[in-house]
């Protein structure tokens, strides 16, 4: 079997979303829960697992739709978990989504906390590690100092970061850039200030560590070995810089904005899967 080539991006195939039903309501939903998250992570790391109630004409239970990095996992899952009780008394059904409407997204980067439950996966927690190359407060770099200034009621605070991951069993290091800005309603309150710049650093260094993992792919073979390639982007020469020349890189002009998002990680449009059998692949 050809190895499983996956990528640092939210997972949008068919075969790597499997449906559960004949879910009893016999626990409480949040030990349900826990049970699934329990059961289906043993086959590889989970985007996401949604529990949802039955429809109003069915009976009372639930049916769960898991999301999975990987088809292999996937297919494991299924193969392993099919019409077995699992975590109660009447055995469930598990079958691979065939059939999908598209996702409003295509390739779309993996948060940063995602990205490292896929890595300490795949390379262990000591297989990979990651160190800011620079942090710099950028606020006003994009100000046209020729216009004339009016009163504004907000300023920007705007942070950019740059982040460097390291596998050193593969000899890979890739760099990633990440800028964040919020609006500071209250100028002379340093309380403010102090709050939202912490905020805004941070999210700039999670953006920076999401963007240096998109130039690595993980090609996982049948027999559990992991290879690492290393693709950089277009015109890419953020890796081949020293520090030094870094800091003179650090122009308004080339980074686009990210507003900071306390909302944390986009919902998925669950209604745009099809949940019926006869959309399922029978294995």
């Amino acid at each position: 079997m050809e190895p499983e080539v996956l990528t640092f991006t939210i997972p949008t195939e068919s075969n790597k979303i499997v449906f559960v039903w004949n879910i009893t309501a016999q626990l409480p939903e949040a030990d349900i829960y826990c049970s699934m998250q329990k059961v289906f992570s043993h086959f590889g790391p989970l985007y996401s697992l949604k529990l949802l109630p039955n429809a109003g004409v069915a009976e009372p239970g639930y049916y769960a739709v898991i999301k999975y990095f990987s088809a292999q996992s996937a297919k494991r899952a299924q193969a392993a978990c099919d019409k077995k009780p699992l975590f109660q008394d009447t055995p469930v059904k598990v079958q691979i989504c065939v059939k999908q409407k598209g996702f409003p997204y295509k390739s779309l980067e993996l948060y940063s906390h995602k990205c490292q439950e896929l890595a300490n996966y795949y390379l262990g927690f000591n297989g990979w590690s990651k160190r800011i190359v620079a942090l710099e407060n950028i606020s006003g770099l994009d100000d046209d100092p020729e216009e004339e200034s009016e009163p504004q009621e907000q300023t920007k605070l705007r942070y950019l970061c740059v982040v460097e991951v390291t596998l050193p069993h593969y000899g890979v290091r890739s760099r990633g850039v990440g800028v964040a800005e919020e609006s500071i309603t209250k100028q002379n309150d340093p309380v403010e200030f102090i709050s939202k710049s912490g905020k805004v650093q941070k999210y700039s260094e999670q953006r920076a560590l999401s963007n240096a993992f998109q130039k690595i792919l993980l090609v996982v073979f049948d027999s559990g070995k992991v290879a690492v390639e290393y693709v950089p982007g277009e015109d890419d020469t953020l890796d081949c810089l020293t520090e030094e020349e870094l800091q003179g890189l650090i122009q308004v002009n080339d980074f686009t904005w990210t507003p900071l998002d306390p909302g944390g990680e986009d919902e998925e449009d669950w209604a745009e899967l099809s949940f019926h059998e006869d959309t399922l692949v029978d294995l």
